[in-house]
């Protein structure tokens, strides 16, 4: 775990955390709203309008940093591109299995991607993860197992594809912490979630009932939400935020997004968790955590 910099501002590093928390609040909200939307709509089609609603909130934002900052980087536009899809097979594999499970269990399989992260590297950069990352793990899919099955054999299968979305989840925090290495964040921001909507907008055209006009106007409120919110600040406020929190701090606190939705989808759905699927939130929330407690061994190529 890396040392606190002695010459950083301890109240700049609570602000930092405090904004983490908000945009795990706004994600975990995210997951009622988000049901809502996709009972009433095509998933892709509300996930276009609400991509598509965030990447307009956010230009103004863009092109007030593109007035500001030096001229883009020849592989932000390409890297943009590239996140936009990845976020659209994220996004969608998502909408589509929140459709068929709960909020909650939406929320909680998502949050596997901080486990799935240190895996990925460990496949394909050869970093070798430390004995507590097969601990977190194991934990973790013991957890899921408890969460989606409530302790039998059966595995639903909205549960099944937001464990595909998990993956396409963290190949984007991995492609979007490569980027914010030489794009603009606003740009990044903004163009990736224009993308994402204008992919969503088109595969919802094969769709066989996107919904219509009276359908979204029943249901503003969700999309509203989604985009201005869990999508447009939410990530905002994550790259603020990740600035200056350390990697734990963040990777601890973004977690959060699964408990919250847990809470808000008990508040606003009415949606109940058994004891056996209460064990399965809190082995997976324990398996999130430990995933951060043991730094990689990059292995020698001597």
């Amino acid at each position: 775990m890396s040392q606190p910099n002695p010459n950083e501002n301890p109240h700049s590093r609570i602000r930092a955390d405090l904004t983490l928390l908000l945009a795990s609040l706004f994600w975990g909200i995210g997951f009622s709203a988000q049901r809502v939307g996709v009972i009433h709509l095509d998933p892709n089609f509300f996930n276009g309008l609400r991509f598509l609603l965030a990447g307009i909130v956010l230009s103004p934002w863009m092109i007030f940093r593109r007035q500001k900052i030096c001229p883009l980087h020849p592989k932000a536009i390409w890297g943009a591109l590239l996140a936009g899809v990845v976020l659209f097979g994220a996004s969608s594999f998502q909408s589509m299995g929140v459709r068929y499970t709960t909020a909650a269990n939406a929320g909680f399989i998502t949050g596997l991607y901080v486990v799935l992260i240190p895996v990925i590297l460990s496949i394909f950069l050869h970093r070798s993860p430390g004995k507590s990352i097969w601990l977190a793990a194991g934990t973790a899919v013991v957890g899921l197992f408890f969460l989606s099955t409530g302790g039998s054999m059966r595995f639903n299968t909205g549960d099944g594809l937001v464990l595909i979305s998990a993956l396409f989840w963290s190949l984007h925090v991995l492609v979007i912490g490569w980027l914010v290495k030489f794009a603009d964040v606003a740009f990044l921001g903004t163009m990736q979630f224009l993308v994402c909507g204008l992919l969503n907008l088109l595969v919802s055209l094969m769709a066989p009932e996107r919904g219509n006009l009276t359908d979204i106007l029943n249901i503003w409120y969700a999309i509203a939400y989604n985009g201005v919110f869990s999508v447009g600040f939410g990530f905002t406020l994550q790259a603020i935020g990740q600035e200056v929190a350390p990697p734990a701090d963040a990777a601890i606190l973004l977690c959060m997004e699964s408990v919250f939705s847990a809470v808000f989808g008990w508040i606003l759905l009415g949606e109940n968790l058994t004891s056996i699927q209460i064990l399965g939130c809190v082995l997976m929330f324990i398996g999130m955590l430990l995933a951060q407690l043991d730094p990689f061994k990059v292995k020698s190529s001597q």
